[in-house]
């Protein structure tokens, strides 16, 4: 009864386009098949939150994984779940876990206030997982991510200055390409 499920739910996966079919047999996947599920696998992360940045790069099957976290688990989770996807054959994992640190913890809550707070900000805090992202290093402050405008850029980087306690802030904030 088991095995007729599962052919039943590969059988209509198939049909609704869901499960890639590949040419021939034992072909890996395309490379921007590969970075897509790859991309979907990071995000999916349970922990993974606007206060991480995960990054990867993929070279004939090794995908090497870059990025902050702030919990531990989104760095062994990240490694995990690409390392099983069809046509990996290495991972290598570069992620810097942040210090754990009260005074980081506060300023990351006032970074989110700050910036998510400013109405003309807000949307970039909707979805599971936000556009902008905020890292904090001992009290340096980096925003990465994806905004609509140089405008939407500046202001985040202005509402990230103002919060008190601060070192610095690098802003790695890019501008969505219009199409």
């Amino acid at each position: 009864m088991k095995r007729t499920i599962q052919t039943i739910a590969l059988a209509a996966a198939f049909a609704m386009g869901a499960v890639p079919i590949f040419a021939g047999t034992g072909d890996p996947p395309p490379v921007q098949d590969l970075a897509s599920q790859v991309r979907h696998q990071l995000v999916m992360i349970p922990y993974y939150s606007v206060f991480d940045d995960l990054n990867y790069s993929i070279d004939n099957g090794v995908v090497t994984l870059t990025g902050d976290v702030n919990n531990p688990v989104v760095k062994t989770d990240a490694e995990r779940s690409v390392k099983h996807l069809a046509g990996v054959t290495q991972v290598i994992d570069k992620i810097h876990i942040l210090p754990p640190s009260s005074m980081d913890n506060h300023i990351r809550a006032a970074e989110y206030r700050a910036i998510f707070g400013y109405s003309d900000l807000y949307r970039y805090a909707m979805g599971a997982i936000p556009s902008i992202h905020i890292i904090v290093d001992f009290g340096h402050v980096t925003l990465v991510g994806v905004v609509d405008s140089d405008a939407d850029k500046n202001v985040a980087n202005i509402r990230a200055n103002s919060v008190p306690g601060v070192f610095s802030v690098t802003n790695n904030l890019r501008v969505a390409e219009k199409s």
